[in-house]
């Protein structure tokens, strides 16, 4: 993920897949790859056993169907693994992340651009605030999940990532400067350490709170996170119940009280904090150099604290937990001002100091590090090697980069970092079976491939139903992707005609503009009238309307319904017409030709003389065209009824040729 050229690529374990006995072939797909063990073994690419001689090995990355056990050399285990790259989408609690951020994403891809400075800002901090809202409800909806194991490693990676998150927020979004940015570490801090509310909890709820064996641990956390309230409210509670401290507890209460801290509402200058605090650090200088608290070891520790004093604040490390809380510790009671730039030195020795040598940084502590850094492109480049999804490193990219921050950061292939990362994610969704419909609009958003990639994915989904069949149509035909438009309604085509659903294929097929296969249908139509002697989907076809005019055939069985629709009406002069222009346009089929003739006889037969002399004329020639066209083995072949046929349309020909000559002659001689 997200490589340099001069980096190795991680290898991918397959659980249960042994490459050093045999080779791996493999296949990709849209979202997953399928592995396969083959029979060549690992040196020379000679087999492992069966036939295939020195040197046939298969080609790197090609399937083959020469897998484990298919052989001739006797059987053995045949494995067929299938690895999916984005496994976290087929958690069903995640399903929520997925959703609500989908309407975030696409929201910021619609805000108005044309809002500059503070309104900017303020907008897209609320987009980011917005996303860490989401983690945090999946957070609490997996706390009463059932599957313990899966959701505690889930919680801990969704908590990973606000952390993250925030840190980004803090940083890069919101570009904290001096001053409001302690006090922005401060609430991040509080926010991602919440252990000490239960701590107080207990210790409150105890019948003598100063006496309980927590009482001050609750005291030094509260001083650790600057949170000097709740730290003055619990020494309170020291004081009144031994009154020999009081002084001290007043002394350390007004100290505490006293601390200058940023203003977020910028009613002071920096110069004008930097002037109070350092006051205020030679007051309690003062009062630890008089041994004030000389007496009492715990409000000693917490007046050096105050101070800024590493190594009592090292003393703490159990309550402080992690290296960046203790930065944040650090950097409160040493330096309140510090500026976003010199973050990176408090950071790297802070770090440092914290863990000591003893133990080696986490993924965590590098991807935090790489933020105090200001080094964007890293903490993405970290986030896709160690989160197990695309979702973090793609929202967030493209976050910062509507904060105009990854402008110039282009990747060698053409792409730039944002898209190249949606691209991802939204690849990943398409191999769910309902997500995919996310992943539309993510495409949506990438010019340089994201039309392509939709292209290319979109073939893949399976078309289950004809429900999500019209509703992937739906999602071309908004996009004008015509080629997967037919595509799609071929494929629809084809199923239903399996399934005998004539009129469904018709429709389908129509839709595609697939001449040849609505030709297909049309005879399948005509074939079933013949066994049947009725149409099925007379809807359909009574409401073809221009489609008709898509094929030959189509025309064909269109007009020959319409023709028993006007006989049906008695129409029959109609009815004659359009028969006969059936049959002279040379649409029809041969095959229906005798069809179309015994239709005939009906309007052949009627009272009334339907067909003129001239037409008359015109089905004795269609007849014998018909008869003519056979061979003398042809008819030999031909059954009673056929020649049956045969004679009694001669015979009806022949009567109501002489009907109609007599008519036409007594009209001339009227």
């Amino acid at each position: 993920k997200l490589l340099t050229d001069t980096e190795v690529p991680i290898p991918s374990v397959v659980p249960g897949a042994d490459p050093s006995a045999r080779q791996l072939c493999f296949a990709w797909g849209p979202a997953e790859v399928l592995v396969c063990e083959t029979l060549f073994g690992r040196r020379g690419g000679s087999p492992s056993r069966g036939e295939a001689g020195p040197g046939r090995a298969p080609p790197a990355g090609a399937l083959t169907g020469r897998v484990a056990g298919t052989g001739d050399g006797g059987p053995s285990s045949s494995r067929v693994f299938v690895v999916r790259k984005d496994q976290d989408i087929y958690i069903q609690t995640l399903r929520k992340l997925f959703n609500e951020s989908h309407g975030i994403f696409i929201g910021l891809q619609r805000s108005e651009e044309e809002l500059a400075g503070k309104s900017r800002k303020a907008q897209l901090v609320q987009v980011s605030k917005n996303y860490r809202s989401v983690i945090r409800a999946c957070m609490e909806d997996m706390h009463q999940a059932a599957s313990k194991f899966v959701c505690s490693l889930t919680v801990s990676i969704l908590s990973a990532m606000e952390l993250i998150w925030n840190l980004c927020e803090i940083l890069f979004v919101e570009a904290a400067a001096a001053g409001p940015l302690l006090l922005r570490l401060l609430d991040w801090v509080r926010l991602h350490v919440c252990d000490v509310d239960n701590m107080v909890r207990e210790v409150l709820s105890s019948e003598n709170p100063s006496k309980h064996e927590l009482f001050w641990n609750a005291v030094d956390v509260f001083v650790l996170q600057g949170r000097m309230d709740e730290a003055r409210h619990l020494l309170a509670k020291e004081a009144s119940a031994n009154p020999t401290s009081v002084n001290m507890y007043k002394t350390l209460d007004d100290l505490m009280k006293k601390m200058p801290v940023p203003s977020l509402g910028n009613t002071q200058t920096l110069t004008e904090m930097e002037l109070k605090w350092q006051h205020w650090h030679e007051e309690c200088q003062r009062y630890l150099q008089d041994g004030t608290f000389a007496s009492n070891s715990h409000m000693e520790s917490i007046c050096k604290i105050l101070l800024g004093d590493e190594d009592a604040i090292l003393e703490k490390k159990e309550l402080l937990t992690t290296w960046y809380q203790f930065l944040v510790t650090r950097l409160l009671y040493s330096h309140p001002t510090v500026k976003p730039m010199e973050l990176r030195f408090y950071a790297q020795s802070s770090m440092d100091l914290f863990l000591g040598g003893e133990s080696s940084p986490e993924p965590l502590d590098t991807i935090l590090m790489a933020a105090f850094e200001f080094e964007m492109h890293q903490v993405i480049k970290e986030c896709s090697i160690a989160l197990s999804n695309w979702w973090f490193v793609a929202h967030l990219t493209d976050l910062l980069d509507h904060c105009k921050l990854l402008q110039s950061h282009n990747l060698y292939f053409g792409s730039n970092m944002r898209e190249f990362l949606l691209l991802e994610y939204a690849s990943g969704l398409f191999s769910h079976h309902s997500l995919w419909q996310l992943g539309v609009d993510y495409f949506d958003h990438c010019p340089e491939y994201g039309r392509v990639y939709l292209e290319l994915h979109i073939e893949r989904i399976p078309l289950n139903t004809e429900q999500k069949a019209l509703k992937v149509l739906r999602i071309c035909e908004q996009r004008q992707m015509h080629e997967q438009v037919r595509s799609i309604c071929k494929i629809m085509a084809m199923k239903a005609l399996r399934n005998n659903r004539l009129g469904s294929a018709l429709s389908w097929s129509i839709r595609a503009k697939d001449a040849a296969f609505a030709t297909l249908i049309s005879d399948r139509f005509l074939k079933d009238y013949c066994e049947r002697g009725c149409f099925s989907d007379l809807d359909l076809i009574d409401n073809l309307g221009p489609s008709m005019l898509l094929s030959d055939r189509l025309t064909f069985l269109g007009k020959y319904r319409e023709f028993h629709r006007l006989y049906g009406e008695k129409r029959f002069s109609e009815a004659a017409k359009l028969l006969l222009m059936l049959m002279t346009a040379h649409i029809a089929p041969c095959s229906f030709w005798m069809t179309l003739l015994t239709d005939a006889l009906p309007l052949l037969e009627q009272k009334e003389v339907i067909f003129s002399a001239e037409q008359t004329y015109e089905l004795m020639r269609c007849l014998e065209d018909l008869t003519a066209g056979k061979s003398d083995k042809q008819k030999f072949q031909d059954d009673d009824v056929e020649t049956m046929k045969v004679e009694m349309l001669r015979l009806a020909l022949a009567r109501n040729l002489a009907r109609v000559i007599v008519k036409e002659g007594t009209l001339e001689g009227s």
